[in-house]
């Protein structure tokens, strides 16, 4: 069948866009993946039922144009997807979430031998199933995804059934939970005991695609890689008690993983498309939305809808007003419901000048 990867590139812009016609159900389907490149790429499909196959390569043709005459390339092949035909099927299986440790607690967490640091990854949510000869993908609502070949051929090189917790970038997992394990739900079980299981299974059989994730556990040890992810520029650092389950969902306040990012990025709701490729941003304060500022679409990224949830990388947010300032636009998160666009995710400039003194 038919497929193709392009490429744009421009400026800071560096984007991929693939584009397959997959035979399915005695028919064919028209599938694709766009993001940046080297990260996980957010797929989809052009046909929501398998259609014959030359209505899949006019649907395909048609895509593939308009991507080109958007300044989309073609070049070397990407990373390729596995699709399945239960895209975005609910699993029930829903991953920990965590809330952000104010700067003010790092230095105690990093001193609590309780809690374990580990890097945070600048990547997708994204759970590993294996269960039989199937490998399924889910993200961090709970849906079921397209899984990149080289993480799938990895689940499959594995002995036995599991589910695995990650993230994914690009076409590596960053594997730091397990789940389930051979039909046992290990969930109650402390995080200390899933990850040795984890380092035990991914350890003995060890897969390019499929990475544990290293954590410190003494004091002196976490502040090394804490302060080598801030030197080096890396997204944030995760502290995990060592004692505690695995608890899905999000806490009101508190639990036993946080998170904290060295880089400013945030989840926002688009409210308005403008003129010359921007669109208005907004966030909930409560039971109330409030303006975020603006942020501008790069050429090589469709045009979000009213009401879609994106990302955007900011430098920080002026408190009076409630806009971000210098945005940059990451690309639209179909893994991320709107109720969590809250301001609550906002550091201001105060703030942050504040800690800096």
């Amino acid at each position: 069948m038919e497929q193709i990867t392009l490429y744009f590139k421009q400026g800071s812009s560096d984007k991929i866009y693939q584009a397959a016609i997959e035979p399915r159900d005695g028919g064919c389907v028209v599938t694709f993946a766009y993001g940046r490149r080297g990260s996980t790429l957010t797929t989809g499909t052009k046909t929501a039922t398998p259609v014959p196959y030359e209505q899949a390569q006019r649907i395909y043709t048609k895509l593939v144009a308009e991507k080109q005459a958007k300044g989309c390339t073609p070049g070397e092949d990407g990373t390729p997807y596995r699709h399945t035909d239960q895209e975005q099927a609910a699993t029930g299986i829903h991953c920990q979430l965590l809330n952000f440790v104010p700067e003010s607690e790092i230095d105690r967490l990093l001193q609590d031998p309780a809690f374990w640091l580990q890097e945070k990854f600048d990547g997708r949510r994204f759970l590993i199933k294996k269960e039989g000869a199937a490998v399924t993908g889910i993200n961090r609502l709970g849906l079921t995804v397209a899984v990149p070949e080289p993480i799938a051929l990895a689940a499959e090189a594995f002995p036995g059934d599991f589910l695995m917790d990650g993230e994914a970038v690009g076409d590596r997992l960053h594997g730091f939970d397990l789940l389930f394990l051979n039909g046992l739900d290990i969930r109650h079980w402390t995080y200390r005991d899933r990850y040795l299981q984890l380092m035990d299974m991914i350890g003995s059989n060890p897969q390019p695609a499929i990475q544990l994730v290293a954590t410190a556990v003494l004091p002196n040890q976490k502040r090394a890689v804490y302060g080598r992810c801030r030197s080096e520029g890396k997204e944030g650092v995760v502290f995990k008690q060592s004692d505690a389950p695995y608890t899905a969902g999000k806490p009101a306040s508190g639990g036993t993983q946080w998170k904290f990012k060295f880089t400013e990025s945030a989840s926002f709701i688009v409210n308005r498309v403008n003129g010359k490729r921007s669109v208005s941003l907004m966030l909930f304060a409560g039971d109330r939305v409030v303006p975020a500022g603006n942020v501008t679409i790069p050429p090589n990224h469709d045009i979000p809808a009213v009401g879609a949830v994106v990302e955007a990388r900011y430098l920080y947010a002026h408190k009076e007003s409630g806009s971000i300032y210098q945005p940059v636009y990451l690309g639209q998160r179909d893994d991320i419901p709107a109720e969590e666009c809250t301001v609550n995710q906002l550091k201001y400039k105060a703030d942050l000048q504040s800690t800096a003194a």
